[in-house]
């Protein structure tokens, strides 16, 4: 029998970015399931909002500026985001934590303003089917972005320490990017319906 040489694989990186990661298929497959969430619940808002046009009764329209503010930080927290993307492809350690940091505090900062954003519904959870659904949009979005602040903040600090030095953690800095896109663009359709589809009719 004839023996076929052994290749030699030991120069093939061990860890890869985008769609070259299993953890970016899993976190993609994981924003399938909550965009799928966020789908069923817009749908319920303008299913409801068409078969009984006069649901809000007498409810005031939501204050739009906390809202307002809150798109406009996740939509400038982009750019860094993704600056931060191009140093974790080239596994520069210094400028990935200093990213990282500025991520964190980006991620808390829309958070603070998010517990001004609930009182400024004008409405509570309890009041009527359109008070429910206000809360459940803006809980939803709340829950995701309190998720991925909390995965960005244990990500910073773990690259402070000896394990930020793996690849493998430049490649989970490139997915946190990814899932903070999918925050951002999230949110858009939401802050929509909750601030300006009401002030339409």
């Amino acid at each position: 029998m004839n023996q076929r040489p052994a290749a030699d694989i030991s120069g093939l990186p061990t860890f890869g970015h985008g769609p070259r990661s299993p953890t970016w298929w899993g976190t993609l497959g994981f924003m399938a399931l909550e965009g799928t969430g966020f789908a069923l619940a817009a749908g319920a808002y303008l299913y409801l909002a068409t078969l009984w046009p006069n649901w809000r009764l007498s409810a005031p329209r939501p204050n739009h500026w906390p809202g307002t503010i809150v798109t406009l930080l996740l939509i400038l927290s982009l750019v860094p985001n993704h600056i931060l993307r191009r140093y974790a492809k080239q596994c520069a350690i210094g400028p990935v934590r200093i990213g990282m940091v500025v991520m964190s505090l980006l991620g808390l900062a829309p958070l603070v303003v998010r517990w001004f954003e609930f009182p400024a519904l004008n409405i509570y959870w309890d009041t009527n089917a359109y008070g429910s659904m206000l809360w459940v949009l803006l809980g939803l979005h709340t829950t995701h972005l309190i998720t991925d602040v909390g995965d960005t903040i244990v990500l910073a600090v773990l690259m402070f320490t000896r394990h930020g030095h793996s690849g493998r953690r430049f490649g989970d800095v490139g997915d946190n990017v990814f899932y903070w896109d999918f925050v951002v663009l999230t949110w858009i359709p939401i802050y929509l319906l909750i601030y300006w589809l009401p002030r339409l009719g």
